[in-house]
């Protein structure tokens, strides 16, 4: 099974699986609020209000997003502290300044303020909330998880050491093991490489993949922190459009105002490890008429070029003798009829054997010489549904890492799901392949010789 043959099922058995027929109400095209606020529904306690374990996000060094599920109308917590027992905790809302971010599908709750590398203990709740109008308004019920989580914090003293997920398309067969895999290393953080969807039109099929996941271990990411590199299909469907509402943005606090729009990217210290995250975005052309001028791709990744600049020269991430890239749409391949990604105007030509990216030519021309110039010892990519290792060459001096795709099945090489995990080890950084199909490491690459 190709790779477009392969999403292109994957995209009929979602249709078909029945998770859309409540939720075209929390299609994005219309005000979250209609229908239910005009009924002044919620309230009525006929289901738990809290259906999924949290979900941390956005691993930092000083907050940490916590995201959970809920059924009805609700105004969410997370009590956190230091002390196991939480006797020192403190209650943070959901929301920001000014009020709180009641809704009806997901709860996300910013903690901010924390210490680097500092272990923490939380739990999540949420009052049920009956809302008929600005005057009408009670709380008809609270239901708060007996469940004491941890999490650690991002810093110059955690452990360095990281996993990756890619390309895992709802698909549950390649998920489970995946995240098995990544729950017996118990790394420091996971990076979720893209393409965690298919192309979603409502957020209960984005709850499904995020927070109501159908694998055994539903407290996926209760303790281990996740960073999310977008891949194209994460941005496909109308739900996937406003991803945010699911998957938080980064803390604004974290770039300049000029780079607010960038709230995908991130830079982050992890003891001896630097972990830099970019977006590819679409794997067309902005110009191809298949998406109907719906992307801007092109300036997207124009700006994120000084992002990055800015982010390498941050003193935490300059001062990290290893440093670690990931992004979705690989930035090299070997491969002379692999598409480019700059076939203007759509993307087709005799030339090249897809209509749509193999590989990133253009960020490759402006984010590629950044990473050389910083010392970028590897970058980590996706997308092609197939393991590759590529070395470093006269047109980059990083080694490149393509993970595999969504397959669990007796699929000759290199066609095979993985987790690709990186540790510093004695002072070196070791970077694994994890072939999932027979439970074995296919590769490693060592690197002894910091920046």
């Amino acid at each position: 099974m190709k790779r477009r043959e392969f999403i292109r099922n994957a995209a009929i058995v979602a249709a078909t699986s029945g998770i859309g027929s409540n939720a075209v109400a929390s299609t994005l095209c219309s005000s979250p609020y209609k229908g239910e606020l005009e009924g002044g529904r919620g309230g009525d306690g006929s289901r738990a209000l809290i259906d999924s374990e949290p979900v941390l996000q956005n691993f930092a060094e000083t907050s940490m997003g916590i995201a959970f599920s809920v059924t009805d109308w609700a105004n969410g917590y997370v009590i956190y502290g230091e002390k196991p027992d939480l006797s020192d905790g403190r209650k943070v809302w959901c929301g920001g300044y000014r009020m709180t971010a009641m809704d009806n599908e997901v709860i996300q709750v910013r903690l901010t303020g924390l210490k680097p590398s500092t272990l923490y203990y939380y739990k999540i709740g949420a009052d049920r909330i009956e809302y008929k109008d600005g005057y009408h308004i009670r709380i008809t019920g609270n239901e708060e998880k007996p469940t004491v989580y941890s999490f650690r914090t991002a810093g110059m003293e955690t452990k360095a050491h990281f996993c990756v997920i890619n390309d895992t398309h709802a698909t549950w067969e390649a998920f489970g093991p995946a995240i098995d895999k990544v729950l017996a290393l118990q790394p420091s953080c996971v990076i979720w490489n893209g393409d965690a969807c298919n192309t979603e039109e409502t957020i209960a099929a984005q709850k499904r993949i995020f927070f109501k996941p159908e694998i055994e271990r539903k407290d996926y990411a209760a303790h281990i922190p996740y960073l999310f590199c977008p891949g194209n299909h994460d941005n496909r469907g109308m739900a996937n459009r406003h991803l945010e509402r699911v998957w938080m943005y980064r803390q604004a606090e974290e770039r300049q105002p000029r780079d607010w729009d960038l709230g995908r990217n991130f830079a982050v210290r992890m003891g001896d490890v630097a972990l830099v995250g970019l977006d590819t975005g679409e794997d067309k052309l902005d110009t191809n008429p298949k998406f109907c001028n719906l992307f801007v791709s092109e300036p997207y990744r124009r700006a994120q070029q000084d992002w990055l600049r800015d982010a390498l020269n941050r003193p935490e991430i300059a001062s990290a003798p290893y440093l670690v890239a990931f992004c979705h749409i690989p930035l090299f391949d070997p491969r002379k009829k692999a598409n480019p990604g700059d076939l203007h105007p759509a993307d087709v030509s005799p030339d090249y054997d897809s209509n749509f990216a193999a590989w990133q030519r253009t960020c490759a021309k402006l984010w590629g010489p950044l990473l050389s110039e910083a010392g970028c010892h590897i970058l980590i990519t996706a997308h092609q549904h197939r393991y590759r290792l590529d070395m470093p060459n006269d047109k980059h001096t990083w080694y490149q890492i393509v993970g595999g795709g969504p397959h669990i099945s007796d699929w000759d090489n290199p066609h095979f799901a993985t987790v690709i995990e990186g540790e510093v080890r004695d002072g070196k950084l070791v970077v694994s392949v994890h072939n999932l199909i027979k439970d074995s490491i296919c590769s490693t690459v060592t690197f002894s010789n910091p920046r």
